[in-house]
């Protein structure tokens, strides 16, 4: 561009100003990045849910059992091609903090249902013949230290009273769909089911279904449902899909809350840099003024006015997504077992520096405007 030097000539007038202002938006793209990272975080279950699995669970919630007799009787409804089923765990490992996902796994079919989850083949050897083995996932493993071999203490207060489990890392598995889950760690059922207390043997948390068409879906969740109503333990049968995003909801709406600050975000630096750019065109009317009056159209004055507030806005946003690239993995680190996995991906970025453009076009058009339509005779009086 030919006018760059007065361009940037212009935005260094005021170098503490601008320096104020470029710090400001590159807060709130890092703040868009993280928020937006969350957001993909907590909905990143429903969008790798398997498209040919359903999920069933008792009709009053997650926290009522099923009967463990109900995995053969599904088995039988006619589109079912593999049934397993899991409990929740919930043990701690050393300290409280040290939180992560474990279930309690039918190893027999785990696998034929979540064919994405894979172990090498002798670890899972090893695992179907050690009753007190355990399949960790590599985040998890990654976290901790873990190795194959070690044995891992699992603090739970869960079933009856504060108990000790202990369990042999006889395997890692590692999830082969991008975003996909690596940080549970699976324990078997029957060893479970031994040590538990009556209330909780023969039960079942939930089971998931493997169909052999994605489209006999629905007809196969009202067969289920209609199978087992008016008994002592209806169920509900929906897609995984629909549970995934069900079980986020019980989180509160974090969909709506990172939706309303990222408007706050958009709006404050609307505010900021619109206020930047106004207050600059006044500073500078005589200046605007001379230039029209050396021949500078008025569509020349706008794009002085909109470049510059363009290029506060991408030098902002470049150096705030530069600091999410940065801080995010080790936000990552930090929070691991608090928050699902964070990953910034590239889409991310993209929509960041977008955000970026639009904050810094929409600020800049009305002083920009308003310098174009400006008239040299009623400037010049200023001067």
């Amino acid at each position: 561009m030919k006018f760059r030097g007065l361009i940037f000539a212009n935005l260094f007038r005021k170098k503490i100003r601008l320096m104020l202002t470029i710090g400001s938006f590159a807060v709130a793209l890092f703040l868009f990045a993280f928020l937006a990272v969350v957001r993909s975080a907590f909905s990143r279950g429903a969008e790798v849910a398997g498209a040919d699995r359903l999920v069933v669970t008792n009709r009053i919630g997650l926290i009522q059992t099923l009967p463990i007799s109900y995995q053969d009787k599904i088995l039988t409804i006619p589109g079912v091609k593999a049934v397993t089923q899991n409990h929740w765990f919930g043990g701690v490992y050393q300290d409280e903090k040290n939180f992560f996902v474990q279930f309690v796994i039918d190893p027999d079919n785990m696998l034929k249902v979540m064919t994405e989850f894979k172990v090498p083949p002798d670890q899972w050897a090893t695992f179907l013949q050690d009753r007190q083995g355990a399949i960790v996932g590599a985040k998890t493993a990654q976290r901790f230290g873990w190795k194959i071999g070690d044995r891992i203490p699992i603090i739970d207060s869960l079933y009856g009273p504060t108990k000790t489990w202990e369990f042999n890392l006889d395997g890692i598995y590692h999830n082969d769909r991008p975003g996909g889950d690596e940080t549970q760690f699976w324990i078997q059922y029957k060893y479970f089911d031994e040590n538990v207390p009556d209330f909780a043997k023969g039960t079942a948390g939930w089971y998931v279904l493997k169909l052999d068409n994605p489209d006999d879906a629905a007809r196969v969740s009202k067969a289920i449902d209609t199978m087992f109503a008016n008994s002592s333990f209806e169920t509900k049968t929906e897609t995984e899909s629909a549970f995934a995003a069900g079980f986020i909801k019980q989180f509160g709406n974090i969909e709506l809350l990172i939706e309303m600050i990222g408007m706050v975000v958009f709006f404050t630096l609307l505010l900021v840099t619109g206020n930047t750019m106004a207050t600059s065109v006044r500073e500078r009317i005589s200046e605007l003024a001379v230039l029209k009056a050396i021949g500078y159209s008025d569509r020349t004055v706008l794009v002085f006015v909109l470049a510059e507030s363009l290029a506060i806005a991408v030098l902002g946003g470049v150096l705030g997504l530069g600091l999410a690239i940065l801080a995010i993995p080790v936000l990552g680190q930090a929070l691991n077992g608090l928050l699902p996995s964070l990953i910034l991906s590239p889409g991310i970025l993209s929509l960041g520096l977008l955000v970026a453009v639009l904050v810094g076009a929409v600020s800049g058009i009305i002083p920009g405007i308003g310098a174009m339509r400006m008239r040299v005779v009623n400037a010049l009086r200023r001067v």
